[in-house]
This record gives C-alpha cells, sequence and structure tokens, in this order.
C-alpha cells in the first residue's frame, strides 16, 4: 500500500472541559447527562447533526420492547428518555410490550431539550479523528469538521462511539469480532400512507410470534421456550409471496423481520427488515451496505404494498441517517462480563445498575418475563492500557453472549450513567479511574435515580 507523510500542524485548542463525552448515542448521551448532573463542565461532541445516536440516527424507537409485566426494569436515566419522550409527545405504545416506542425525529428536540437543560456544552457536527495522549493518560481529543481540525482538551474521557473508537486509538486494548461472527447491521427505514384499522386487522387475523422467527437463515434462534408463543410483530410471509410471484429477486429471501408502531395518520416505523454482513469499522463495507440496504428496503416495501394489507397505497417515508451497528469492537476491560453473568442473574460489589435477562444477539433471545436481571459492573467500563478514560455503551469490557444483553440501548443507558458520574466523583476526590471509590460513585447514582441491586 502507498503512503504519504502528512507535515506536521499546529491546532488550534478551541475548548477546554472537565469532562468530554465522545458520541451521543444512548450511552454518550446518558454519560453527559449523569456527568453535568454530578457537578462537572460537561462536553459532547457528536459528528452527526442531532443527538441520540442509535434512537435518531438510525431510527430504532424500541428502546424497551422487551419490558413484560414481571419485569424488573432499569431506573435512571434510561427510564427518563422514555418518560420525557412521552410527556414530549415524542413516543407512542409499543406493539409487543408494556413499553413506548420513541418518536426518532421528535427525540432529537428531546435530547436538545435534555442537553440544553443539564448546561452541557454541545457540540455537533465534529468528527473524533484522534485522542491527545500524553504519558498513557488521555488528555483530550482531535476533531475534525467544516472548520478544519480543533482540538478539545479534557480532564476526563468518555468513549461514546459504540465503536471503541477513541479507546482503540488511545492504545487501550480493544478486542473485535471477526468479521464472519458479527451481528448483522440494519438498514431501518419507516413507511407512509398506511392503512392502521386494515394493517391492524390482517396482523389480528394471523398473528406472529417470537415462534415464527425460527427458520429461514439468520433468523435460527434458541430460546428457552417461554418466548416462543409470546405475540411479535414480525414479517416473513410477504417477502416470501413476494419471491413467490417473481416481483422481488430469489436473492431476497433473507427479507424478513419487526414493524415497530403504526400511527393513526398511516405511518408504519421502524421496520427492522433489512440485514446485511458488514464490519461496522471499514467505510468500503459501509459504503456497500447503505447503498444495498436501500436497495433491499425498496424491494420490501414494494412486496408489502402489494402482500400486506394496508400497505397498498403506502411509499417509503425515510431511510435511518445510518447504518444500524450491533457489534465491532470490545475493550479488554479490568472485568470483561461473561454469558454466565446475564444468563445466572450475576451480582457484583461494583454494581452502578442493574439491567433485566434480556438477551439477544447471536442466535439467542431470551426475554425477561420472570423478574430476572443482572447488575453491570463498573469496572467492565475501564479500558486496559490508557488512562484518564471510560467507555460506555456497547463496547463495555464482555464475551459475545453478555454483548447480546449490554449493547440494547436501556443497557447502554446504564453503563453510560455510570461512566458520566464516575468521571465527575473521579475529578471532585482526585482519583484516577482504575482506583476510584466505587461507594462514592454509587451513592451519587442513587442520588440521581439509578437503582443498584
Amino acid at each position: 500500500m502507498r503512503k504519504i507523510t502528512e507535515p506536521a500542524r499546529e491546532i488550534d485548542v478551541i475548548h477546554e472541559t472537565d469532562v468530554l463525552v465522545v458520541g451521543s448515542g444512548p450511552g454518550g448521551l446518558a454519560a453527559a447527562l449523569a456527568s453535568a448532573r454530578a457537578g462537572a463542565r460537561t462536553t459532547l461532541v457528536e459528528r452527526y447533526g442531532c443527538f441520540g445516536g442509535n434512537i435518531t440516527q438510525v431510527g430504532v424507537e424500541g428502546f424497551a420492547w422487551y419490558r413484560h409485566e414481571a419485569t424488573i426494569d432499569s431506573e435512571g436515566i434510561g427510564p427518563e428518555f422514555e418518560s420525557r419522550a412521552r410527556a414530549m409527545g415524542a413516543a407512542s405504545p409499543e406493539p409487543q410490550s408494556l413499553s413506548h416506542a420513541l418518536d426518532a425525529e421528535m427525540f432529537k428536540h428531546v435530547a436538545d431539550v435534555l442537553v440544553q437543560e443539564a448546561g452541557i456544552e454541545p457540540m455537533l457536527h465534529r468528527s473524533f479523528v484522534a485522542p491527545i495522549v500524553e504519558a498513557g493518560e488521555i488528555r483530550g481529543i482531535i476533531t475534525e469538521s467544516k472548520a478544519g481540525r480543533e482540538a478539545i482538551l479534557a480532564r476526563r474521557v468518555i468513549d461514546g462511539t459504540g465503536d471503541a473508537d477513541v479507546a482503540a486509538r488511545a492504545g487501550a486494548r480493544v478486542r473485535k469480532t471477526p468479521r464472519e461472527e458479527m451481528m448483522s447491521v440494519s438498514v431501518m427505514f419507516s413507511m407512509t400512507g398506511v392503512n392502521k384499522q386494515r394493517f391492524i386487522d390482517a396482523v389480528k387475523a394471523d398473528p406472529q410470534t417470537y415462534n415464527d422467527w425460527k427458520g429461514g437463515g439468520e433468523w435460527q434462534i434458541e430460546t428457552t421456550g417461554k418466548e416462543d408463543e409470546m405475540f411479535s410483530p414480525f414479517l416473513r410471509k410477504p417477502f416470501k409471496q413476494a419471491v413467490k410471484a417473481g416481483l422481488i429477486p430469489v436473492s431476497l429471501a433473507t427479507i424478513a423481520g419487526t414493524w415497530g408502531a403504526v400511527s393513526d395518520q398511516g405511518d408504519l416505523t421502524y421496520l427492522n427488515l433489512i440485514h446485511l454482513a458488514a464490519d461496522g469499522t471499514d467505510p468500503a463495507d459501509l459504503t456497500r451496505s447503505e447503498m444495498e440496504g436501500r436497495r433491499q428496503a425498496v424491494h420490501a416495501v414494494e412486496a408489502l404494498k402489494h402482500f400486506m394489507p394496508g400497505c397498498e397505497g403506502a411509499k417509503l417515508r425515510n431511510f435511518g441517517m445510518t447504518l444500524g451497528i450491533r457489534d465491532t469492537r470490545k475493550i479488554d476491560a479490568l472485568y470483561n462480563m461473561t454469558a454466565a453473568d446475564v444468563r445466572e442473574q450475576g451480582r457484583f460489589d461494583d454494581s452502578i445498575g442493574i439491567f433485566p435477562e434480556f438477551i439477544d444477539g447471536y442466535g439467542l433471545l431470551i426475554l425477561p418475563t420472570t423478574g430476572r436481571y443482572f447488575h453491570v459492573p463498573y469496572r467492565s467500563l475501564v479500558p486496559q492500557g490508557v488512562q484518564g478514560l471510560l467507555v460506555a455503551g456497547r463496547s463495555i469490557g464482555g464475551d459475545k453472549v453478555s454483548h447480546a444483553a449490554v449493547r440494547n440501548m436501556m443497557c447502554c443507558a446504564v453503563s453510560g450513567q455510570g461512566a458520566g458520574v464516575a468521571a465527575a466523583i473521579s475529578l471532585k476526590h482526585g482519583q484516577p479511574f482504575d482506583r476510584i471509590d466505587v461507594g462514592l460513585v454509587q451513592a451519587e447514582l442513587r442520588r440521581q435515580g439509578a437503582r443498584l441491586a
């Protein structure tokens, strides 16, 4: 591979802060809010033009679609996302659970309000390109934007990128799932012009269950059995009919998945039907997947128009702004969570929050219908190999099965709130992350409404 030498240059330091959060998905947004509410001067950097990550940029509206009558759920900032969305008219009842689906577009405004209320310094339209590391400790980041390269200095940094971008480039030990083993990426989209009554009548006439997920390529799943007969807003039959009729290519027989909500106005949202193999850290892979995913989604829309009652006069409303990435890098943390932790109600003295026994990924689906839950340990947020950095969201330390649990948005908010509070406490008491008094962190988390045990 040919190489060039980039000339040395001076970069303006445009901002200094106590706690810098990079990435504003459920983990990063929760981290920034928690840090600011704990009294730290906090800055939130985001490469796109809105906060919210998977919610607003990808269009994943089912924030807590796992919730059922016996679920013991997380508490704190995660549920606050849902309650504030409801209060601001940005949520509607979710079809398969006791939760509310978030309105991805309106949640952009909800996130703005939360950020402004907390006094967080917002920095949209700035992409992280490099860490600033001195003597093994991260001191800030370099960003790229329409303004060119700029430096932001910070006393503590939280990586909320989802892909452990900051951690990896700062020298932390990370692991990346081999591409052939990664969970698929999704191209999310929504439709408009749906006849809600006809659509719902058709769903009621032929209700689908989680058992219907089984069979058909990537939809081979293992459950505990208790999930099998529960209702799921699952769609596969229209696409099989479309293939049989020659409307869509045989190569697209893998199209299948779930719908999120249908409004009185005829919007059918959070269509999670297109799944592709891709490495979310490879821009060439991302380019192919964006384009191929949109191609497949257009075919899916045509299939629904022909074979799903209520969709006859419908059309595409929008694609997500970017792909939904489930699985790339994870840090090698002070403690890496295990399958046993999330499947057998792991308990930890350094708990920063709880999450119900909800596991979705790598061919495994377990819904929290029996009151079981596990602790998220603080040590899983602390990367090895660099000081001054915490990680929030789906790239905290753990194995595959634990990742299938902690990657879910509510759990990302749990780790994010823990990271934000820990950053503020670390500064207040002059303690490094790997030797912090966890009791002080837990006390502030309880003050902020988190449940730890």
